[in-house]
């Protein structure tokens, strides 16, 4: 069973996310792997958030251009071919699709422990 995202409340078009793949670290036990695409309209973010607290996170922008703000870095554009990483218990405060007239796609992969399920929760 792939992990749980909870949907995005945010005033803007949001994104979609599609489970791309979930497996169990073999050789790292209570580790699992889990590969989510993020497809975003034209104009869509998501809403400020955190990822369970054991997840490390590696996102790579697979199409067009997403800004991002990770904790109390700068906010930072990335384009097609670009990526960043997110540790334990970081906020993603902006996570959005630079492009009004474009869509934009990033893959987000995680090394989460294998019972975290809930894997974004909304900043309150």
């Amino acid at each position: 069973m792939l992990a749980s995202i909870t949907p995005s409340l945010a005033q803007e078009p949001v994104e979609k996310v599609t489970p791309n793949f979930e497996h169990a670290i073999s050789n790292i036990p209570g580790k699992s792997l889990i590969a989510l695409e993020v497809d975003y309209p034209p104009g869509g973010a998501s809403i400020p958030h955190t990822h369970a607290k054991s997840s490390f996170i590696y996102a790579y922008v697979v199409e067009g251009s997403i800004e991002s703000k990770v904790n109390s870095e700068k906010p930072k554009i990335y384009q097609a071919g670009q990526s960043w990483f997110e540790e334990p218990g970081a906020v993603h405060s902006i996570s959005r699709n630079i492009s009004k007239t474009k869509p934009a796609k990033l893959l987000a992969v995680f090394v989460v422990d294998t019972d975290d399920k809930e894997l974004v929760t909304p900043v309150k």
